[in-house]
């Protein structure tokens, strides 16, 4: 994953290609909004001098993604990028949330009643923006006030800045519903240091602001209350320069140390478990750490993968592990070949009966198929990555147009 000082020269670089002098008008914010009253309520939209924000408005489902909040953000950015009165872009979220990732419960909902193509459109839509962000030529903040997950990285991580705060739990928690850490996660998670991004991946352990800057997942942190001197301060910037914003996120932020529990303390411990080649001689070594060391993290983490859906498990280890030595886009591509296997016939009972234990029923007791790691073959994994053939296009990015600058 990129470090703060390689995004803003990106950042900087592209900013230097925008008309100077242009910047500073202000529309009204009622010009900003789109026309379809219906549709724009789960994407408002915030005017600021030089700034346009995004504000995910879906409080009551934890502003989880849908087809149509991707098409809207993708209009947005896209508009936005190609304004020159416009310095930098901003997301937010709305309530207790930041993002909880995609919709996964109507996901499954289609799938039920057979409608494939519209979950298509979901992941085709939203990996998209992913690209689209991951590639955009103005500096972006993304405020991670609350709940951050699965596809809440997705739409922040790949942007400039990232500002974690006390109220951020972070967490790609797929492998418990049955599915891949997607939507980038294979990029910027094993691209963090050592084999953590693997223990994040495949555990689903919930990390917090703190963890977040120790590991290089968000860039600043604030106060959740002083939220609203930054929100002031990036007001009234007319810049389209990250050094510029990167000074005032540090002057209005917050410094902050890990405590005895962080994840920093136990990054060695970590690599030595989950640097192995297969789940299984993972589950072994953290078993013998336990055994010897009786840490409570150690304990949890078993009692995780044992939760998680041993077919994803696998999955989820080998994505983590290619996306070590490939770019954005083709994670991406990579990620929504497995996606679309994923929801196949061949698959989709894993995705649809973890969302139905966790999320829909909760009964917390998903009866998954296979049952067992020594159960999942070589050929079921091999299945999750193969090309989705000639009926079945694969995701098509703008490479060619928009490359990525890691």
């Amino acid at each position: 994953m990129p470090r703060l000082a390689a995004a803003a020269a990106a950042a900087r670089r592209a900013g230097e290609a925008l008309r100077r002098g242009a910047l500073g008008g202000l529309r009204p914010l009622s010009s900003l909004q789109p026309s379809n009253a219906t549709s724009s309520d789960e994407v408002l939209v915030e005017g600021k001098a030089s700034a346009r924000a995004a504000v995910l408005n879906r409080p009551g489902y934890l502003n989880a993604l849908t087809t149509t909040m991707g098409a809207r953000l993708n209009k947005f950015y896209e508009s936005w990028e190609d304004n020159p009165d416009i310095g930098f872009v901003m997301m937010k979220g709305s309530g207790r949330a930041f993002c909880a990732g995609g919709d996964v419960v109507r996901l499954r909902e289609l799938i039920s009643e057979g409608k494939l193509e519209e979950c298509k459109d979901f992941f085709k839509t939203l990996y998209m923006f992913i690209y689209f962000l991951g590639t955009y030529l103005k500096p972006h903040i993304a405020i991670l006030d609350g709940v951050t997950m699965g596809g809440g990285g997705g739409v922040s991580i790949p942007g400039t800045f990232r500002i974690a705060t006390d109220r951020t739990v972070f967490a790609t928690p797929e492998v418990h519903i049955g599915f891949h850490p997607d939507a980038a996660a294979s990029f910027y998670l094993s691209h963090l240091t050592g084999h953590v991004g693997e223990y994040v991946a495949l555990t689903g352990e919930k990390l917090n602001g703190t963890d977040m800057i120790a590991l290089g997942l968000a860039t600043h942190y604030s106060m959740s209350g002083h939220l609203d001197l930054i929100d002031e301060r990036l007001a009234k910037l007319v810049t389209d320069d990250p050094s510029v914003i990167d000074s005032s996120l540090a002057q209005y932020g917050d410094m902050v140390y890990p405590d005895k529990k962080s994840i920093v303390h136990r990054l060695e411990v970590i690599d030595k478990c989950f640097s192995h080649d297969t789940v299984e001689e993972i589950v072994d070594a953290l078993e013998s750490e336990a055994a010897s060391s009786n840490e409570e993290w150690c304990t949890l983490a078993l009692k995780r993968l044992k939760e998680a859906s041993p077919l994803a498990l696998k999955v989820s280890l080998r994505s983590i592990r290619e996306g070590r030595y490939q770019t954005l886009d083709e994670c991406l591509v990579r990620e929504y070949r497995m996606s679309m296997n994923g929801i196949s016939k061949q698959f989709s009972h894993e995705f649809c009966e973890g969302v139905r234990a966790r999320l829909v029923e909760k009964d917390f007791t998903p009866k998954w198929d296979p049952p067992a790691l020594e159960y999942v073959t070589n050929d079921m994994v091999d299945a999750y990555f193969a090309p989705l053939g000639d009926l079945e296009p694969e995701l098509k990015l703008p490479t060619e147009s928009r490359e990525a600058f890691v």
